[in-house]
């Protein structure tokens, strides 16, 4: 047990494991949305249930690339969550996040609330705040 607690960020608080955490999800999801449009047709819905998904294989692929690269960017934090630039760039995945997701439902209109929008939704609403809230004690 002693070996795996070497793997997780050495710096205190919940704050750098949530980000390792978010981290490992989402490279995950990254791969799937290489191999499947299922799930990136989840969250890209339609704005009702009588219309398609927008989502094309080459927009999945490209949500997966996208998501490997903020995924990447929050490894790095939780590791180095106290220099400055690594805290802000992983705040910045959160910000440009919650506006997607938040502009994709309410003004673009390519998803609805359901279960495939939620989760993206959740992170990123709370992250964010938290991320904010938490800048003064891990970046001196």
């Amino acid at each position: 047990m002693d070996s795996i607690s070497t793997l997780f960020p050495s710096q205190g608080g919940v704050l750098p494991k949530w980000l390792l955490f978010l981290a490992v999800v989402s490279i995950g999801n990254s791969v799937q949305a290489y191999l499947t449009l299922h799930y990136t047709s989840q969250v890209y819905s339609g704005p009702d249930l009588k219309s398609a998904s927008p989502a094309t294989p080459l927009s999945g692929r490209t949500f997966g690339t996208w998501t490997f690269l903020t995924s990447i960017v929050r490894l790095y934090a939780a590791y180095h969550i106290n220099e400055r630039s690594w805290y802000d760039m992983a705040t910045w995945t959160f910000t440009i996040a919650a506006f997607h997701f938040y502009a994709e439902w309410l003004y673009f209109k390519t998803t609805r609330w359901n279960r495939g929008l939620i989760g993206p939704i959740v992170v990123a609403s709370i992250s964010l705040p938290w991320m904010l809230l938490q800048r003064s004690h891990y970046v001196k």
